[in-house]
């Protein structure tokens, strides 16, 4: 018996009430053209189409974040008007950058301000969070509630242990560079931490004071914290090198009294032959203008970062 085609109205996900609401009997409901994510949720298959990318850059989403927020999308049909997602999941809709070992298997976080009840569903990690420290904004994307790009810095705090990956986090937040405009100011930041205590109020206060506006990417936080760790000036950030008035290239880190240059090599530029084929000539012209490059990879920056240091010294004295 062939199945009974749904209503065009419901799109690809939706809540069983609704669908009670169009006319759809249960039994059809329970059909095998359907999968049930959540309590009360229903999806066509095949399964939902990948997550929009945010409007803070152009990273390349991981497989694991596609698949946080195509939960997300989900469960985001039977929500109340009470709740909306924080932590992590707030996180990677906002497209703050966070390491990809709190995304492991992780329930989604949704919560909802106390005293009502924290959600509860297999599926998700429910908070009752308090209305004086949470802002919430709604989400350009959905029209749901969901902790400003701030607040959900700050609850970054109780989850993530290292304040290097904290740096990155809010580093991420309040890039200016290369957008039309940053998720959030310093200021906001600070205005975060001031609204009370909350676990890991400690982590963001060492954090905050090094939290800078022209960083790109986790691994370049990682590398200039790395540099500064060892003992070196603080470099620029995504500096422009020029000749006679002429634009050489944008390098990620830079001393430029020293004309020394570091590059973090992401796996991406090896696996796309254009962007290694542009690499390998901007490297050229930096070396045509007497500039050296420090180039650093993954395996360095999170196995061994304070080599990194000690090549940028070893090029620094080359200049003497």
């Amino acid at each position: 018996m062939p199945i009974a085609p749904l209503p065009d109205e419901l799109g690809e996900r939706f809540s069983v009430s609704r669908a009670l609401d169009a006319g759809v009997s249960r039994r059809r409901l329970r059909a095998q053209d359907l999968d049930r994510p959540f309590h009360g949720v229903r999806v066509r298959r095949p399964g939902a189409s990948a997550p929009a990318e945010p409007d803070s850059g152009a990273r390349r989403r991981d497989p694991r974040e596609v698949e946080h927020l195509r939960r997300a999308l989900d469960y985001e049909t039977r929500m109340s008007e009470h709740e909306f997602f924080c932590g992590v999941t707030a996180a990677l809709r906002w497209g703050i950058s966070i390491p990809l070992s709190l995304i492991e298997d992780r329930p989604l976080d949704v919560a909802v301000l106390a005293p009502r009840r924290l959600p509860r569903s297999r599926g998700v990690r429910g908070h009752q969070v308090l209305t004086a420290r949470t802002t919430l904004v709604t989400d350009p994307a959905s029209g749901r509630l969901v902790t400003d790009p701030a607040t959900t810095w700050a609850m970054l705090g109780a989850l993530i242990s290292d304040v290097r990956d904290l740096v990155a986090a809010a580093d991420s937040v309040v890039r200016d560079w290369r957008v039309d405009q940053p998720m959030a100011s310093v200021a906001d930041l600070e205005r975060v931490i001031r609204m009370g205590r909350r676990v890991g109020i400690g982590r963001l206060r060492e954090a905050l004071p090094l939290v800078r506006t022209r960083s790109a990417s986790r691994p370049e936080t990682r590398t200039r914290l790395a540099l500064i760790d060892a003992g070196l000036p603080e470099p620029a950030l995504n500096f422009t090198v020029t000749d006679e008035g002429s634009k050489l290239a944008c390098v990620d880190l830079a001393y430029p009294r020293r004309r020394i240059a570091v590059e973090y090599e992401g796996e991406h530029h090896l696996l796309d032959p254009v962007q290694w084929s542009r690499d390998i000539a901007r490297y050229e012209r930096l070396a045509a203008a007497g500039w050296i490059v420090v180039r650093v990879t993954k395996t360095e920056l999170f196995g061994h970062p304070w080599t990194i240091a000690s090549r940028v010294r070893a090029a620094a004295a080359s200049r003497r």
